[in-house]
């Protein structure tokens, strides 16, 4: 190899906001929340950075990001009211830890970045999109939205349950499981819904009759086309909900043209293992420090 030769890159994007809940959940079931000595709770950052560690000397990448939701309304809230609307109060320990979480990040040299009015998800849809025309991008969420933005050079990395227990998606391992493209997969979320993120889809239409259509007819249009030929009461359903087909396929699909920048020069994957102890020190993480050995 000639050394001269400039190394592949690769960058990581964090889903910030699915690594801090899941650490938090997983850290508070027994109902024993960690805390300073000044009463801060710490549990969710703690896990968060057991989680972002694993994945960091997992996948190697030689640029890090972590994106964050911002809070507050969203073009998806302004199109459909309801859009979230079932989500619990965030437990009253995870608020402090939001800006927390941030602070851990910021120590390690990785840029935080979210925008106003969008969701985490979309700012890593545009990064993604923008870096994977020059590099390998590996997308680090629990989300299975997420896989509608893989591409060639974009991966995505789904935690699976337990630390360091990952299932990696191409497009290729896509069509091997659900016999989907990425851009099928926006569709099937625009038929069956999403029960969690609240909107409804077609309703009566599940995911197995979804990927009958899609497999069958190609996407939503292909679908509508072909109406005629579906059975009676699949095609009655579809035809009452013809509106909300299209709003709730709207509302499934990651931006990836958001006004969001990060320079990638700003995100290399650089530790200070002295401005990391610190603040491990600061947040009396006791044995953390020697994951950095």
């Amino acid at each position: 190899m000639n050394p001269y030769e400039e190394q592949p890159q690769s960058v990581l994007l964090v889903d910030g906001m699915a690594l801090l809940f899941r650490a938090f959940y997983a850290t508070s079931y027994s109902g024993y929340i960690m805390k300073t000595s000044g009463g801060m709770p710490t549990n969710a950052v703690f896990g968060f950075v057991k989680y972002f560690w694993d994945a960091v000397q997992t996948f190697k990448p030689t640029h890090v990001i972590c994106c964050w939701d911002m809070g507050g309304k969203t073009f998806r809230t302004e199109k459909f009211s309801d859009y979230k609307a079932n989500r619990a109060d965030c437990p009253e320990e995870l608020i402090p830890q939001f800006d927390l979480v941030k602070d851990v990040v910021e120590s390690f040299g990785v840029p935080n970045v979210g925008l106003n009015g969008y969701e985490a998800d979309d700012c890593i849809g545009t990064l993604a999109r923008t870096y994977s025309m020059e590099n390998d991008v590996y997308i680090l969420t629990g989300d299975h939205d997420m896989l509608q933005l893989l591409q060639e050079r974009v991966k995505v990395v789904i935690m699976k349950k337990g630390q360091g227990n990952y299932a990696v998606y191409s497009p290729e391992t896509l069509m091997e499981e659900k016999q989907l493209t990425p851009e099928q997969f926006i569709d099937l979320k625009g038929l069956m819904g999403d029960t969690a993120d609240n909107y409804p889809g077609v309703k009566g239409i599940g995911e197995k009759t979804a990927l009958k259509l899609l497999q069958e007819h190609g996407s939503v249009e292909g679908i509508i086309e072909n109406l005629p030929l579906l059975p009676k009461g699949v095609r009655a359903k579809i035809e009452a909900e013809l509106e909300m087909l299209h709003l709730s396929r709207d509302l499934a699909r990651i931006r990836t043209d958001v006004p969001v920048m990060c320079e990638l020069a700003a995100a290399s994957w650089e530790v200070d293992r002295g401005r990391v102890i610190a603040k491990f020190e600061e947040l009396e993480f006791k044995g953390l420090s020697k994951l950095l050995d």
